[in-house]
């Protein structure tokens, strides 16, 4: 008997709890309760697709091209930072694997691209993203949040103090996994992921230039603190930095004076 007193006072229990259980099911924890997700649990943030912004040719793009390492006060768009990062990575056809914007040896994309943002460094419409160091997926041509807070500092520690990494409002950090390449290639495989950074970094630059934009190739840094500062992953070297932002003096030539910078070199 006092078996079965025990069991129905169990019972009993469990049918009181239930409605609570469900009730903590349906309503989560407030959020201070709550622990932070996973980088890869993080929301996606699904960016504008590519188009035809600029109608810069590529003529113009090339001739245009600076490096530029001061700043205007104001914000990239985040139309024109997504298109900078599919001129870097993106996906142009699929073709039984997914062809991109830059070349690759054997077609084993061995780069991994970071964009840190500052605080109200990219702009959409009336609102701004949020300050962090963000992912690239070029197969989705999004970005997954990695980090949260404006780590623009940490990245010009990391980057020898460059004043233009730390000033501008966004920058592109380009890192390599080089065992997709060299598995194939062995040591040459080091070779080629180097040339692909240095064409998707030239992307960068043609496309920065397209959109009256500017950008400073940067391969000086320390590279654990760089990685330290994207949260890169163990296997991923960063190679690039590229700060990205509207140029304090923008630059405009014309055909017109390289003919007549051709006519002077041709004199001489």
């Amino acid at each position: 008997m006092k078996m079965k007193a025990v069991v129905a006072a169990i019972a009993l229990v469990a049918a009181l709890a239930a409605p609570l259980l469900l009730l903590h099911t349906r309503f989560p924890a407030p959020a201070a309760e709550r622990p932070e997700l996973p980088a890869q649990q993080a929301a996606e943030i699904l960016l504008p697709l590519p188009k035809p912004k600029s109608g810069v040719v590529l003529e113009e793009a090339l001739l245009n091209r600076r490096s530029v390492r001061e700043w205007a006060p104001e914000p990239l768009e985040l139309e024109d930072l997504a298109l900078l990062l599919w001129a870097a990575q993106g996906v142009t056809e699929f073709a039984g694997w997914y062809r991109r914007t830059a070349p690759s040896a054997g077609a084993t994309y061995p780069l991994e691209v970071y964009v840190v943002v500052g605080e109200r460094g990219v702009r959409n419409g009336t609102s701004y993203l949020e300050a962090g160091v963000y992912k690239y997926n070029p197969l989705r041509h999004s970005l997954t949040l990695v980090a949260r807070g404006d780590r623009r500092r940490e990245l010009w520690e990391a980057a020898l103090r460059q004043d233009w990494v730390r000033d501008a409002p966004a920058s592109i950090v380009i890192c390599a996994v080089y065992e997709r390449t060299t598995s194939r290639y062995g040591e040459r495989g080091y070779r080629y992921v180097h040339m692909e950074a240095g064409h998707a970094g030239q992307n960068i630059y043609l496309q920065a230039a397209a959109l009256g934009l500017g950008t400073v190739a940067v391969g000086a840094f320390d590279d654990e603190a760089l990685a330290k500062a994207i949260g890169a992953q163990p296997n991923e070297a960063p190679l690039y930095v590229f700060p990205v932002g509207v140029p304090r003096e923008r630059y405009r030539l014309t055909f017109e004076g390289l003919r007549e910078l051709y006519e002077a070199t041709r004199r001489g």
